[in-house]
């Protein structure tokens, strides 16, 4: 009778050997493998079992590349500035410097449970000052190379969290962190000219192993549009509108234009008449944001009072204020032709404005219409000169036209904004300029850096758009790098995404303190081959470290463009039809299940609840089942490791099914059925195993290395048991399936009389035809009845017998 397996006595062994002894060791021979996880913002409420989920799909990718031959860098940090952990330690009534650190040591300890191979030596924790120096570094290199800069502009603005907002941070018109009703606020601002690299962030996608939801997004972020920039001039005035258009073809059907309410021209616009109510619409406007104007379902409006003449047919267009557009985005005006646009059709319809049709399908015009013609594919009617030509056609030409008549020039477009980049709040990197009355924003020397930041008591968010820092006469008041006068330093600090944008990098030589990263080190071992997250990042962190990189690679940093070859995105797990959250009180933790299952029994749970791309629900029960499948595999190989069978063909047969199954399994991610797998072979196995009395020493083998990455412990105990001094990770490889052993000697096909099923045959593969009939009239029997007039095989199918 087998031992029973004792999973706490299992788990503490093996971690205490690994420790001693590591299983990932670079010895210069084998070939790298970069494995990344996101690394976690260091939160109060710990590891649920939601974020197992990603360390242990990652895991269990690193230990079989291990198992292939590879090194693996399988690092771990921590993202620990910014918001989320401000806004905790507020919560707490703590420093968050403090909290930070708690939170970090809770958090460690909990990964350590899941006993993943990460490479401790590697971490990285952008608090730290020694790193923070780098994230201070590459802003200084971008602010001389131009692509940071100051400027004042509306800004999301959060009440809650008292700080400026980037456009990703902000959804569904709230605060990504806090949830608070984002508006508007004018403030200096740092910004990232990411602009300079959009077409290289948007083509390079191509090149990209990423899943295709996740570059269509970045895609659509970037948003890169074709069209003109046409010039209508203001009637009775000697200035002129510049609208960006990417359907300049239909330019005849332009009816009204619309500029966003905070226009330079805007109030200008303004008569008499009109000035009370455009002054209102401007005031009401800038407290609404970006993403609820633009998602706003009722579109509203006010009329200048003005008009502008349309240079194509040179008749007068009235020039409205509408919040549907953006002061950011093109020119911040629109021409809006409202039989072919859904929004101009609505607003043209509310506000009485004409509706002139230019497009129509096989020429003919629409009576009465009720809805926007938005077919790209038409002939053009009302268009003057260009009647009777395909708008698709047109569409490419018209922007050459308009700019040989004059009033216009092709232009190319995007809705990627350049990055706000400054923080109002105290836990970040300061940004490492000094301003001079005399120099204007000099950089921080090289030398010179870190700037730390200074230790304080009072940290909270002070409101009135400036930092924390503002009010430390001591730290804010320096002399200027160039000329040496009083001079004063920058207070806002920068986002949290300053150093997850390019952590990566720093995991392979983070105590480098004279670079950023050695460039042997980065040729030998970067970039990231596999990066596995949530998709909640596929815009912000993502976009970034594509910037960040790319930025990098000009300078000379690192000779790649792009950080992550590959990419996953793991679906979020959550309880009764929730995203898990403290504030819903369905936060699983993963210290009680592994105490009471063990590690294993967890991380293979963790993969069983659904296809590791998409959402699941968790259910505490089902991990019952993987921890009867653990115990009844351990039971196999204690009752059969010495007893000195000898492997018969169907064992051979079975061993190679499993090797295939679950190495095709895992290659495509499908790793639910990974363990389902398990379960289903290991039941076969039981079967054979009792019908011919034994199951060999290379079948136990095989299957405790297939199992390994997934349950670690009990695979490196099993592997000990099967008489192996070494661990399993150093003194074997994953196994490759015997495609001609994997044959089945038999098949089983059906026997039709008539057309219907009446048996069923076991025959060898290679049976002729004449055997096959033969076997088949003696399985029918009395059946066969008449006189026989076809017999048809088709080969490993059917046989069937037709008689009248």
């Amino acid at each position: 009778m087998a031992p029973i397996y004792n999973h706490k006595e299992v788990e503490k062994k093996w971690r205490g050997n690994w420790e001693v002894k590591p299983i990932n060791v670079n010895d210069g021979k084998k070939p790298k493998y970069y494995c990344l996880d996101m690394f976690p913002y260091p939160s109060g409420s710990g590891l649920h079992v939601g974020h197992w989920r990603g360390y242990v799909i990652s895991d269990v990718w690193s230990r079989y590349k291990m198992l292939n031959g590879y090194y693996i860098i399988h690092p771990m940090g921590w993202d620990a500035f910014g918001l989320p952990a401000e806004n905790y330690a507020l919560k707490m009534g703590v420093h968050p410097k403090k909290a930070t650190a708690e939170n970090v040591a809770n958090i460690k300890r909990q990964i350590k449970e899941i006993s993943a191979v990460y490479d401790w030596d590697m971490e990285v924790n952008t608090t730290d000052p020694e790193f923070y120096k780098w994230t201070q570094w590459i802003f200084v290199k971008m602010f001389k190379a131009g692509l940071a800069y100051e400027k004042q502009m509306p800004i999301n603005w959060c009440p809650s969290c008292k700080t400026g907002l980037s456009n990703e941070e902000v959804v569904n018109g709230c605060c990504e962190r806090c949830g608070a009703v984002v508006t508007k606020k004018n403030l200096r601002q740092w910004m990232l000219k990411i602009t300079a690299y959009a077409d290289r962030l948007l083509d390079d996608l191509d090149k990209l192993d990423w899943p295709e939801k996740v570059k269509k997004m970045q895609g659509d972020w970037i948003g890169r549009s074709y069209g003109a920039e046409v010039d209508f001039k203001v009637d009775g005035s000697d200035k002129a509108i510049t609208v960006y258009t990417t359907r300049p073809d239909t330019l005849y059907g332009a009816t009204f234009i619309v500029l966003a309410p905070e226009h330079a021209m805007a109030k200008g616009l303004a008569t008499d008449e009109t000035k009370a109510a455009v002054e209102e619409y401007i005031y009401k406007s800038s407290t609404r944001s970006n993403i609820d104007r633009m998602q706003g379902k009722e579109k509203t409006g006010v009329f200048t009072g003005s008009y502008a003449i349309n240079p194509i047919n040179g008749k007068k267009t009235p020039i409205w204020l509408s919040d549907y557009v953006l002061a950011d985005y093109g020119t911040g005006a629109i021409m809006c032709v409202p039989a072919h646009d859904d929004r101009d059709f609505e607003f043209a319809t509310k506000f009485n404005i004409p509706i002139i049709q230019v497009i129509a399908k096989d020429g003919k015009e629409i009576e009465n219409m009720t809805e926007a013609y938005t077919e790209a594919a038409g002939t053009m009617i009302n268009s003057g000169d260009w009647n009777g030509q395909e708008s698709a056609v047109l569409k490419k030409e018209a922007p050459i036209m308009i700019e040989d008549m004059g009033f216009g020039r092709k232009t190319t477009n995007y809705k990627l904004r350049d990055w706000v980049f400054s923080r109002q709040r105290y836990w970040g990197e300061p940004i490492p300029i000094v301003h001079c009355p005399d120099c204007g924003c000099v950089a921080v020397p090289e030398d010179q850096l870190p700037l730390l930041l200074p230790d304080v008591e009072s940290y909270q968010p002070t409101g009135t758009g400036e930092s924390p820092l503002a009010d430390i006469d001591e730290w804010v008041n320096t002399t200027c790098p160039n000329c040496g006068k009083p001079a004063k330093r920058e207070t806002n600090t920068m986002p949290q995404w300053a150093g997850s944008s390019w952590y990566f990098l720093r995991y392979i030589d983070n105590k480098n303190t004279k670079e950023l990263v050695n460039k042997e080190k980065a040729d030998a071992l970067l970039p990231v081959d596999m990066y596995i997250g949530g998709v909640e990042h596929a815009v912000l962190h993502l976009l970034y470290s594509r910037f960040y990189t790319k930025f990098l690679n000009d300078i000379g940093v690192v000779d790649f463009d792009e950080p992550f070859t590959k990419l996953f995105n793991q679906g979020m797990i959550g309880k009764d039809g929730a995203k898990m959250s403290k504030s819903k009180g369905n936060v699983v933790s993963p210290d009680e299940l592994v105490n009471d299952y063990g590690c294993d029994s967890l991380r293979m749970y963790e993969l069983f609840v659904g296809p590791p791309e998409l959402d699941a629900e968790w259910d505490d029960r089902g991990i019952d089942g993987v921890h009867r499948y653990l115990n009844r595999f351990w039971n196999l190989v204690e009752d059969n490791a010495n007893s000195g069978f000898e492997a018969t063909k169907d064992m051979i047969k079975l061993r190679n099914k499993m090797i295939y199954d679950i190495t095709t399994r895992l290659e495509s991610f499908n790793l639910n059925t990974v363990i389902s797998g398990f379960m289903e072979y290991n039941n076969k196995f039981i079967e054979l195993t009792r019908k011919q009395g034994g199951i060999d020493k290379e079948t136990l083998e095989t299957i405790v290395t297939l199992l390994v990455p997934f349950a670690p412990h009990v695979g490196e105990e099993l592997w000990q048991v099967l008489g192996h001094d070494e661990s399993i990770f150093t003194s074997t490889t994953w196994p490759q399936h015997d495609e001609e052993a994997m044959k089945d000697d038999e098949i089983e096909i059906a026997v039709q009389f008539n057309g219907k099923a009446k048996a069923v045959i076991l025959l060898p593969v290679d049976v002729s035809k004449e055997d096959a009939i033969v076997a088949a009239k003696e399985a029918l029997g009395e059946k066969l009845v008449g006189t026989i007039v076809k017999e048809i095989y088709v080969p490993g199918r059917i046989i069937n017998i037709v008689a009248k």
